[in-house]
């Protein structure tokens, strides 16, 4: 088993959207995997959200310290809380102590309600928590079309404490960073850092099987410097992206950093050349075809950012 993870972080999984559900007798796409000593992940499906993955589609992670759990990700339900509560409960006695939200999307957050109801804090970013707050029924109405009875039991709930650019957390001997290094991928994301292991839970600053989603609002420049100025030079020797296989900093480089400047470079090109938003959707970004989401995100993201350089 340690052979095939360190295989996970070295080498790039080859994902697909195909997939079938790798845990059928759960609810949970994946089975938490132990990625480094200590620190276990259920990586979810590079797809979008469906009733197949019950909105697993995202990284529920936990950190084992010695003197308790942490839990990156409250996962999209109730259902999917509770079943990595189970996993966890399989593998130490040690309490939830801690739940970090990675951001204010629904996937990170509506399982609070079932954590919330074990008497477990919730940490996250005040931008995050005011994202939930204004897209939460939204987001919850979502899960129950598409889950329908995986979404039973699902409510909302806030988190119970907020920070601003970290909040150090000591538990069990480990010493762990809470960070908002600055404007990425959505408001108030939140990475999750811990030097003595070189381990970076980086959410969705960091993207490498699935295409990076730009939404309406999101600065890629600012996610760029993030990236160049804030992120990188921590150097985390073992990354686990918001979605996606554990990796190293080089490939969440590549497949984020990387494919930020690349369609920010061609919608340049294309705006200088006086081209428009309905030209802008057919710039050449074949270079990133064999990301999963590539389908449903390409010309949708390159909208975004035609919108965001039009008047740089």
């Amino acid at each position: 088993m340690r052979r095939l993870i360190l295989c996970l972080i070295a080498l790039p999984a080859l994902a697909s959207e195909d997939i079938p559900d790798q845990y059928p007798q759960s609810v949970l796409y994946s089975k938490p995997v132990e990625v480094i000593p200590h620190v276990f992940s259920a990586i979810g499906a590079t797809a979008p959200p469906t009733y197949d993955n019950a909105g697993h589609n995202n990284n529920l992670t936990f950190i084992v310290t010695g003197d308790g759990v942490i839990v990156v990700n409250a996962g999209a339900s109730w259902q999917l809380a509770e079943a990595l509560h189970a996993e966890i409960r399989a593998v130490t006695d040690q309490p939830v102590k801690l739940v970090i939200n990675e951001n204010g999307q629904g996937h990170a957050m509506l399982g609070n309600g079932y954590w919330a109801a074990q008497g477990v804090p919730i940490l996250a970013h005040e931008e995050a928590a005011a994202e939930f707050a204004d897209g939460a029924p939204q987001d919850l109405a979502s899960l129950r079309n598409y889950a329908r009875e995986r979404a039973e039991g699902t409510v909302i709930a806030p988190p119970t404490e907020t920070f601003t650019d970290r909040k150090d957390i000591a538990m069990g001997g480990v010493a762990i960073e809470v960070l908002h290094l600055g404007p990425a991928h959505s408001p108030g994301d939140t990475q999750v850092w811990i030097p003595e292991w070189s381990m970076m839970i980086a959410g969705d600053i960091a993207f490498h099987e699935r295409m990076p989603p730009i939404f309406e609002g999101t600065c890629t420049s600012c996610w760029i410097e993030t990236w160049e100025t804030k992120f990188a030079p921590l150097a985390p020797a073992h990354v686990i992206p918001g979605h996606g296989h554990p990796t190293n900093l080089a490939q969440v480089t590549h497949h984020t950093r990387d494919y930020l400047a690349d369609l920010r470079e061609k919608i340049g090109a294309h705006i200088e050349e006086g081209g428009d938003l309905a030209g802008a959707y057919y710039v050449d970004q074949s270079r990133w075809s064999h990301l999963d989401t590539f389908e449903e995100l390409a010309t949708k993201n390159a909208g975004v950012v035609f919108a965001e350089m039009e008047f740089e």
